[in-house]
């Protein structure tokens, strides 16, 4: 590891101990940059670009008092990590689970950065969120939460500064408790959030858009190497909103989706996973993904398993970070998988990508695969500002043409540097040249 690469990860550790899905990110991005770094060395280590690099512009937490049904009064905490601004204002979801903290919101906002560069939108890199869990909550419960939650965020967001959108556990209710309070306190109509509803601000295809990102990036990558989507056989992990328009996407496009899954266990399909049933369970009942059994005889649940065991040629995790690791791969590839596409953030543990790599599995990271949801978040953004409204077919091209555009860049920026074929090295090579060449432009800020 070269010199000054090593002296920075140090830094980081030592500034950020007990944060290892930082660390984790930190050290995929240094060590694909390497080869960049060593060219431009001197004016780097001068104007200290890396260690800009791994700093957040500014951390924000924040307590979130709120009262149950009962009158019971609960403290959760916020989050908000402003990571950089250099291409325009910061851009990320908001996230309530259980193991949201700080070091997992450092993580996904640096993450978010070099993702919403590759994007070629002009918006920064953010995340934020709560270890709040909506599930088992009544409606009042969530409104009361997040009314909670925004009267603190409210100051420190903007339409020219942050604009958060929805991650786990913030769908549309919770986006729409979220805008209602910040309208109460600001006195604002304006795009300070994206994924609101259709009737005030919201933009179409943003509901689809990560999930079907995923599958219109995986069908380049496919087909650049002779293979595609129509006709495979394809592992879904998770059941929220990015794996639902996953499976809907990649079964309009020929696929068979035989698995979804929750963190209790994983479906399992053979005649083809039913998205209108995963729907059902997922976004009206609010239930467990093991109900699919009960209405689909010939489907059979793995409880405290995961969907990598089946045999399957394309792989797509997308639930949570982490949930593939070396294991995982090993049977992914013992069961003839020949494409991983991330979903989620970060998925795949550093030691699965690294097999997956080493048996010449297609691989393609999440900063690049998963930035669908936030290119058409920042085309609501342009919708508000402009007053205006697009049909889901004009969004849903612009979509199309930003996922192939970002497999572009990460193709041609892996090229550059001797990796073809090795698309973490590309994803975050682009994704560096950009943000990197911003700060230059503006006096190294």
């Amino acid at each position: 590891m070269l010199k000054y690469v090593r002296e920075v990860m140090d830094m980081v550790r030592e500034m950020n101990p007990g944060e290892p899905e930082f660390h984790q990110a930190v050290k995929e991005v240094l060590d694909s940059i390497e080869p960049v770094v060593r060219k431009h060395e001197k004016e780097y280590r001068a104007n200290r670009v890396l260690e800009r690099l791994v700093e957040p512009e500014r951390s924000i937490s924040f307590r979130v008092p709120w009262a149950d049904d009962h009158g019971r009064l609960h403290v959760n905490r916020g989050f908000r990590v402003q990571f950089n601004s250099a291409l325009g204002p910061y851009k990320g979801g908001l996230r309530f689970h259980p193991s949201v903290c700080r070091g997992s919101m450092q993580f996904l906002a640096f993450e978010q950065t070099f993702k919403n560069a590759l994007t070629g939108q002009p918006i920064g890199g953010g995340k934020g969120g709560s270890n709040f869990n909506p599930k088992g909550k009544s409606d009042r419960e969530v409104m009361a939460f997040c009314q909670s939650f925004m009267t603190e965020l409210h100051k420190y967001i903007g339409p020219n500064e942050d604009v958060p959108a929805g991650d786990i556990g913030v769908g549309g209710r919770e986006i729409g408790y979220l805008y209602g309070q910040y309208k109460r306190l600001t006195n604002q109509y304006e795009g300070v959030l994206t994924g609101k509803g259709l009737d005030w601000g919201g933009s179409l295809v943003r509901t689809e858009a990560t999930g079907y990102g995923v599958c219109y990036i995986a069908e380049e990558m496919l087909n650049a190497h002779g293979k595609t989507l129509n006709g495979a056989v394809v592992a879904v992990s998770g059941s929220g909103n990015v794996a639902t328009y996953a499976v809907q996407k990649a079964q309009q496009m020929g696929a068979k989706v035989v698995t979804v899954s929750d963190s209790n266990g994983y479906i399992y399909d053979p005649d083809g996973i039913k998205v209108d049933i995963v729907k059902e369970i997922k976004e009206v009942r609010r239930a467990r993904i093991s109900e699919y059994v009960k209405m689909v005889p010939t489907a059979t649940y793995r409880d405290g398993k995961k969907a990598w065991e089946v045999k399957c040629d394309v792989a797509l995790p997308c639930a949570i970070q982490n949930e593939l690791n070396l294991d995982d791969a090993m049977d992914l590839v013992a069961n003839g998988c020949y494409a991983v596409v991330e979903g989620a953030n970060m998925p795949t543990t550093r030691e699965a990508t690294d097999y997956f790599q080493k048996k010449k599995v297609l691989f393609m990271p999440g900063k690049a695969s998963n930035a669908g949801g936030v290119a058409v978040s920042a085309l609501e953004m342009a919708q508000n500002s402009m007053r205006t409204r697009r049909s889901f077919e004009d969004v849903d091209a612009d979509l199309q043409n930003i996922m192939k555009g970002i497999w572009q860049q990460v193709s041609s920026a892996a090229e550059d540097y001797d990796m073809a074929g090795n698309y973490v090295a590309g994803a975050n090579i682009a994704g560096f040249r950009k943000v990197v060449k911003a700060m230059r432009d503006q006096g190294w800020v």
